[in-house]
């Protein structure tokens, strides 16, 4: 159908391109009218897309194919601040128990999601907690040892 549609803009335009700019206008209402398409060509088309069958089977997919890769990085940390990784290849265990710093970790997971960076903060902010108080607890503790010695070196 598109072929017939074709041609008869063809043959407009050699109409409007052979008719002189001074004809008279009947002339130019004279002009081939455009063919129409004849209905009997829509069932051609429905026929020969019924000639043309597919295979029995799957079609073959034109999507380029992506391989993926499967990893598993879980990070565990403690109460005290202690974190390390372990990296799992599909099966196969590639890194164990590697110990890695909490800032990594803080860092690590600012970039890869807000939800990971809030729950990773809370871990880590506890552990600063427990470590403050440890500190303020071992300053005084320094601070008794420091005003004995003072005591016995008077």
């Amino acid at each position: 159908m598109s072929d017939t549609l074709t041609e008869v803009q063809a043959v407009e335009e050699t109409v409007v391109e052979e008719t002189p700019a001074s004809a008279p206008v009947a002339e130019k209402a004279e002009a081939p009218k455009p063919v129409e398409a004849p209905k009997a060509e829509a069932p051609k088309v429905e026929a020969a897309s019924k000639a043309e069958k597919p295979k029995a089977g799957r079609p073959k997919s034109t999507a380029k194919k992506t391989r993926t890769v499967e990893l598993t990085l879980t990070v565990t940390g403690t109460a005290e601040g202690e974190w390390q990784a372990d990296l799992v290849h599909g099966t196969q265990r590639v890194v164990s128990g590697l110990v890695i710093p909490a800032i990594a970790v803080a860092k690590a997971a600012k970039e890869l999601h807000v939800d990971i960076a809030e729950g990773i903060e809370s871990v880590l902010e506890a552990a600063r907690d427990q470590h403050r108080t440890r500190m303020e607890e071992l300053e005084a503790e320094l601070a008794r040892v420091k005003a004995q010695l003072a005591e016995l070196s008077e």
